[in-house]
C-alpha cells in the first residue's frame, strides 16, 4: 500500500440495538477526538438537576445577561455509543456516570460498524487502479437507566456500591508502595554493607609458584 493514499472514508454506523426506548432518550456518540468532560457535562445535564442548573448558569453568564432556558424534563435513560478506538472512552464515560449517579442499571451490547475506505494511486501514470476496502469495526452500545431493566438479558449489570471497592484498591496501592519503598531501602543498605573493608580475597600477585621456584 506504499503506492496508494487514502482518499475517502465513509463509516456506516450500526443500528441502535435497544428497543422500546422513549423518544426523549438522548444518544451520546463518542468519537476518538471527543473530550470526556464535554460528554459528561451534556449527559449529566440531561439526567441530574444540579448539573443542569450549573450548565444554565454558565450559559447565562456567557450571554451577558439572564435568559430563560428552554425547559426540558430530566431523562430517565441515556445511551452511549462508540466504535473503534473510541470504545474505551465510552466505557469510561459510563463508569463515571454510574459513580456520579447512584442506582443506575446498565445494559451493554456489542455490534460492528462498517467502514468503507477508498484508496487512490499516488502516481496516475503508474497504471494502478483505485482500491475499495471494507472493514468491520467493533462498536459498543451502553444503556444507563434509572428504571430497572430486564436482568435476564445478556450484558446486564445491576447497580452496585463502588465506595468499598475504591477504598480497598487505594489501600492496596498505598500499602504496596510503602512496602516496596522499605524493601528498596533494605536492599540499598544491605548492598552497601556487602562491599566493605576486610572481606574478600586479597588482590595482588597470584599465589601459584612461578617457574624455577620449589
Amino acid at each position: 500500500m506504499e503506492n496508494y493514499s487514502r482518499a475517502q472514508v465513509v463509516e456506516q454506523l450500526s443500528v441502535c440495538p435497544f428497543t422500546n426506548l422513549s423518544a426523549d432518550t438522548p444518544e451520546v456518540r463518542v468519537k476518538d477526538g471527543s473530550k470526556i468532560r464535554n460528554l459528561l457535562r451534556f449527559a449529566l445535564s440531561r439526567m441530574e438537576a444540579n448539573a443542569r442548573r450549573a450548565e444554565e448558569e454558565e450559559e447565562e453568564g456567557s450571554r451577558g445577561g439572564p435568559e430563560e432556558a428552554a425547559g426540558r424534563p430530566l431523562c430517565r435513560q441515556i445511551v452511549f455509543s462508540a466504535s473503534g478506538k473510541a470504545v474505551s472512552k465510552a466505557i469510561t464515560c459510563a463508569e463515571i456516570m454510574k459513580r456520579r449517579l447512584k442506582n443506575l442499571h446498565q445494559l451493554t451490547k456489542l455490534t460492528y460498524s462498517k467502514v468503507l475506505e477508498v484508496w487512490e494511486p499516488l502516481e496516475a501514470a503508474a497504471g494502478l487502479d483505485s482500491l475499495t476496502v471494507n472493514r468491520n469495526l467493533p462498536a459498543i452500545w451502553i444503556l444507563l437507566s434509572k428504571e430497572p431493566l430486564d436482568s435476564a438479558q445478556p450484558g446486564y449489570q445491576a447497580p452496585g456500591r463502588y465506595d468499598a471497592l475504591w477504598a480497598q484498591a487505594v489501600g492496596k496501592e498505598e500499602g504496596g508502595g510503602a512496602t516496596g519503598q522499605r524493601a528498596g531501602q533494605r536492599r540499598k543498605r544491605g548492598g552497601g554493607g556487602g562491599r566493605g573493608k576486610g572481606s574478600g580475597r586479597p588482590v595482588g600477585r597470584s599465589r601459584e609458584p612461578g617457574k624455577g621456584q620449589t
